[in-house]
Formats: C-alpha cells, sequence, structure tokens
C-alpha cells in the first residue's frame, strides 16, 4: 500500500460513517496565537471543539498538514519527523468512546482495511489522578472488541491525556501501538510508549472531555466530543514492514538524492542520521515556505523555526561534503511530491526556490563570521569554554556540533555541562516570553477574545473601503490585549488612512449592528459576496458571519451578537512584514 491509497481508503472507511470529508487548514493556526503551526488536526477546529456549530455536520474527517517543533531535535532517529500529515476523525457532540474505538479496531485490524494482525495490538489508556478518573470505559471499550487484559495498559497524564498548545479543549487519550518483531523488546518493564522501537504506535483517539484553563485547573466541557488522529508516515511504514518512515516513499527519493550530491561512496550509521535530518529539514521547511502565508526564513516566530531547519540542514550538509545549492533541488522533489494533494505547493514554488537560495547565501556569510570569533576567542585564551559554546550558538548561529568538532581539532574538549546550564536559562526566559506572548487565542473563548474577534472582521472590511479592493487577509493573530491582521498592501497607512479606517470601525460599532451567521453552499456564499480568501481550506458547506451590510466574511466563529458591546477601537501600529505584506494592530478600549 502506498501513502494515497492510505489517504483514501482511510476518508473512505468514515464517510462511510457518516462523516464529511473536509480540507486540510493552513500550517498557521488562524486567531491561534497559541502555538506556531498546526501541530494536530483539531486545532481549526477548536471553536467547534468548544460549541460552535460546523457548517458540514457534527461528524468529520480530513487529513491534514501538520508541523511539531517539540520533535525537532529528536529526528534522525526511526519515527520522528518536523512535517507529517495526520490522518483524523472527529464527533463534535456525537458519538463517543465506544464507537471511536471499534472504529478505530475495524479499520486497523479488519482485512477490508489495513489488515493489522490483532495479536500485535497493545493499547494504553488513562490511568486517572486528582484532575480526572481512571479511564474504565475506554478500557472496557478495548476488552468488548477483543483486546485482552494484558494488552491494556494503564498510563498517567504525561503518556495519555492530549491537549495542543497551553490551554483549550482537552482531555483523556486512549493510543494504539503495533509491535515489531524485528526489534526486541529491551526489558522485561518493556511496553507502549518505551523508546526501545518494539512498540510503534500508529493512532491516537482523544476523549475532549475538559477544557484547560490559563491557571492550570479544567472545566468539563459543555459537550464530549472525538479528536482522533494517524500519522501518515508511521502507519504506511508499519504497513509497508519498514524498519524506519525513512523507508518509504516519502523520504527514499530525497534520501537517494542526498547520497547522489555527497562525495562519499559509504554511509556510516552517524552518516545516515545526518541525511534523515537533512531530508526531513528541507521537506518541513518548503511545506511550510510553500502555505500561502509566505512566510520565509526570519529570526522571529515561524520564520525562525524555517531558519533554523535550514541552517541545521546546512550544516549537516557540510559534514557530508555537499556543496551549496542542494536544497533547491531537494525542494524540487518536495514539491512534485505534494503539489496534487496541496495547490499551495506548486502555486507557491518561486518563492519557495528564491527564500532558499537567500537563506543559504545568508547563512554562509554568517557562518564566517561566526568562524572568525571562534579563532578570536581561541587565540586570547587558548580554550572553547561552555559559555563561549554558547555565545557562538546564540549569538553567532554557529551549530553546536561545528563547536564541538572545531574544539577537538585544537584537543580541546568543551564543558557541557556549562553549556546546558546556559542553554536551559535561555530556554526558560524564551519559555515565559512566549507564553506571555502567546496567550489567549479562539481555545480562550473569553469575552475579549471573542470581542476582538469580531473587531478583526471590522478592520478587514475598513481597509478595503477605505484602500481598496484589493487588501486580503495573509493572517490575524488574536491575544486578550490586541488583534494582529496581516494584509496585502505595498505601504504604510498614512495617518489620515488611520483615522478614516478607525471611524468606519466605530461608527458601526455605534450602530450597534447585528452580528448574524448562516450556513450556506460555498459558491453561493461567494456570489452573495461573502470574502474567503484560503480557499482550499473550505468544504462545500461553510459558515458565513454577517455584520450588517458592513461585513460579510466566512468564519467558524465565535461573534459578539451585536456590535455594540465592543467598546473604541483603535489602531496602536503597523508595520511592513515583508515586500507587499503589512501588519496592524489594534485595540479596543471600554
Amino acid at each position: 500500500m502506498l501513502a494515497q491509497e492510505l489517504r483514501e481508503i482511510y476518508l473512505k472507511f468514515f464517510k462511510e460513517r457518516g462523516h464529511s470529508v473536509i480540507a486540510s487548514a493552513s500550517l498557521f493556526p488562524e486567531d491561534d496565537p497559541t502555538v506556531l503551526f498546526t501541530s494536530a488536526g483539531m486545532h481549526p477546529l477548536v471553536p467547534y471543539l468548544l460549541g460552535q456549530p460546523h457548517p458540514e455536520g457534527k461528524r468529520l474527517t480530513n487529513v491534514q498538514k501538520c508541523v511539531r517543533t517539540t520533535d525537532i531535535d529528536e529526528v534522525g532517529d526511526t519515527t520522528h519527523l518536523t512535517f507529517f500529515e495526520m490522518l483524523g476523525n472527529w464527533s463534535l457532540g456525537d458519538y463517543w468512546k465506544k464507537e471511536a474505538i471499534t472504529w478505530s479496531y475495524e479499520f486497523l485490524t479488519s482485512k477490508k482495511w489495513l489488515g493489522f494482525d490483532p495479536d500485535k495490538l497493545s493499547v494504553t489508556v488513562f490511568a486517572g489522578d486528582k484532575d480526572s478518573p481512571r479511564d474504565d470505559e475506554a478500557a472496557d471499550a478495548w476488552r468488548s472488541v477483543g483486546i485482552p487484559d494484558e494488552r491494556i495498559y494503564f498510563l498517567s497524564k504525561e503518556d495519555n491525556w492530549w491537549i495542543a498548545g497551553n490551554t483549550g479543549p482537552c482531555g483523556p487519550c486512549t493510543e494504539m501501538f503495533i509491535e515489531v518483531d524485528e526489534i526486541a523488546r529491551c526489558g522485561s518493564d518493556c511496553r507502549p510508549g518505551c523508546n526501545c522501537g518494539h512498540f510503534v504506535e500508529v493512532w491516537n483517539d482523544v476523549f475532549m472531555s475538559y477544557r484547560k484553563l490559563e491557571d492550570g485547573s479544567y472545566e468539563p466541557l459543555k459537550m464530549n466530543s472525538i479528536d482522533t488522529g494517524m500519522g501518515v508516515e508511521r502507519t504506511l511504514a508499519m504497513i509497508q514492514g519498514v524498519p524506519t518512515v525513512f523507508d518509504t516513499e516519502f523520504f527514499i527519493p530525497l534520501i537517494e538524492h542526498v547520497k547522489e550530491l555527497s562525495s562519499r561512496e559509504e554511509f556510516t550509521e552517524e552518516d545516515n542520521r545526518l541525511i534523515r535530518i537533512i531530508v526531513d529539514h528541507v521537506r518541513s521547511a518548503v511545506m511550510i515556505m510553500a502555505d500561502d502565508r509566505k512566510i520565509g526564513p526570519s529570526n522571529v516566530e515561524q520564520g525562525y523555526i524555517v531558519r533554523r531547519l535550514l541552517r541545521k540542514a546546512i550544516h549537516s550538509a557540510d559534514r557530508l561534503g555537499i556543496g551549496q545549492g542542494f536544497m533547491n533541488s531537494l525542494a524540487e522533489i518536495v514539491i512534485e511530491m505534494f503539489k496534487n494533494l496541496y495547490g499551495e505547493v506548486e502555486r507557491n514554488k518561486e518563492f519557495v526556490m528564491t527564500s532558499l537560495t537567500a537563506e543559504e547565501a545568508k547563512f554562509r556569510k554568517t557562518l564566517n563570521k561566526a568562524l572568525r570569533r571562534f579563532e578570536r576567542i581561541y587565540e586570547e585564551t587558548g580554550n572553547i569554554t561552555g559559555e563561549d559554546a554558547f555565545l557562538l550558538f546564540t549569538s553567532f548561529g554557529l551549530p553546536l556540533e561545528m563547536t564541538r568538532e572545531l574544539a577537538e581539532e585544537k584537543g580541546i574538549e568543551i564543558d557541557m555541562n556549562e553549556f546546558t546550564r546556559q542553554f536551559e536559562e535561555h530556554r526558560e526566559i524564551s519559555r515565559t516570553a512566549t507564553q506571555g506572548k502567546f496567550k489567549g487565542g479562539l481555545a480562550e473563548h473569553t469575552e475579549q477574545i471573542v470581542k476582538l474577534h469580531t473587531a478583526t472582521h471590522l478592520l478587514q472590511a475598513a481597509l478595503r473601503k477605505v484602500l481598496g479592493d484589493e487588501i486580503t487577509q495573509n493572517g490575524s493573530n488574536i491575544t486578550e490585549e490586541r488583534l494582529r491582521f496581516d494584509f496585502t498592501f505595498s505601504r504604510k497607512l498614512t495617518q489620515e488612512e488611520i483615522e478614516e479606517v478607525e471611524n468606519l470601525v466605530n461608527e458601526v460599532i455605534s450602530q450597534d449592528l447585528e452580528v448574524t451567521q448562516e450556513f450556506l453552499p460555498y459558491d453561493e456564499a461567494i456570489g452573495k459576496g461573502a470574502l474567503a480568501f484560503f480557499k482550499e481550506n473550505y468544504g462545500e458547506t461553510v459558515s458565513v458571519y454577517s455584520v450588517g451590510e458592513f461585513s460579510m466574511e466566512l468564519c467558524g466563529g465565535p461573534h459578539v451578537k451585536h456590535t455594540g458591546v465592543l467598546g473604541k477601537f483603535r489602531i496602536t501600529k503597523q508595520k511592513s512584514i515583508g515586500a507587499g505584506l503589512m501588519r496592524i494592530r489594534a485595540i479596543i478600549e471600554d
């Protein structure tokens, strides 16, 4: 079985069980500042998990593009990836644990579908704690389909509780693992979740029944929902009986190309680890940059992740003796692989290629500065300390592996404890800052978030009235304190234009217009004048929010009922964020 067949039969299975097939959302979560990327299929569905009606109904399924930055340092082993595809199905207040588990078991083990040996299937369920009881309901459901007690494992919240981000909808989960006979158990206590590779997770059913609040407490959701995820790459490796995800058709052509570019005739285990890093990181960076948001390498937020991926790929390629320009040829393979699945990949090819070329040139220039600083430190002190390595890493972009190699050539062993201490302090500062910055989002669903979400619609409509209909949204981001709106425009607004936009929005607020929602076929909504800038993210039936005659836009919500509750709207800042792209920050005041 190849990847496309896996995608097709998964969607077919759940379509036969009353699920509507929805499109993959963007890799950039709309209106959600709590995460940098869409890391699970549930991200775009947060408003619906919290009670908003979905235009396609209560049962949904799709293939979602995902990026998980938490796995960057794990890449190089047999399973971890940064970009991957996730098969998912959802029940929005409809079926519950029994049905979800029964269908998961059927799809995994039935000869009509994937046909895994039931005797090789083990599962984990939530063991319970002070926040939620032991999940005996899920365990009973597994017993009812034939999983014996010795293959049902009760694990803690660390293993069997799912939440995407710091706050929002969450709940206990049950994970499914296939045993790999080729990899022996690591010991008598080897179990699902062990990192030895004998048990490989293929699917996770999450029982969304709680909402985590900012203070760390949990409250019950208004309705129970199912959120599931099955990684395409991992599942495909298991189906095909290959030892790693890098032995599937996703990576074989990329790996072969890297080996052709290298001057090596034989490859060690370390060489193969470097090759995996290269192909994963370039693949992920290409898919991120190919998104219609067109975010390239930079020093902030998503752009920083792209830069980190590419620079690590370049460094790994250098260690294999691969010269400049290799990333573009790899990108050609990635784009060819995904262009028929995700139209934006082909559409934004030129942006991707230009960004890759520019970033490699910039990094090599930066690298020269870092190497000169390394030599200066060594000449002045005769040593390279852990603190020096940290400085070279954070201020000059010199990868730690390269610093250690250079130090070893001079007979120096870097104090890694000192480096780690500096790094952890830096990461804790970054984490604290990020948690402060990325608070809010539609997962919070607070009164202020909802107000600002509605104000974003009014801002977009006002911008189009003042600047022209060529204004199109390129992303938005909402916290408790402010809204941020990115749009296509070639210059900063004049003070007169800013005041005109503010006056238009505040006039609509003062009129206390009704905000209404209706579900319409996509073509009918567009025909009525509804704005829609990310066409491939919408299904056949869409949710349309209107603010009187002033604004009509495709959106999942939530919104206020009347504009009069918003308060006074004020633009606080504007800046250019790239060629032809502007960003506005605004607030609403009582």
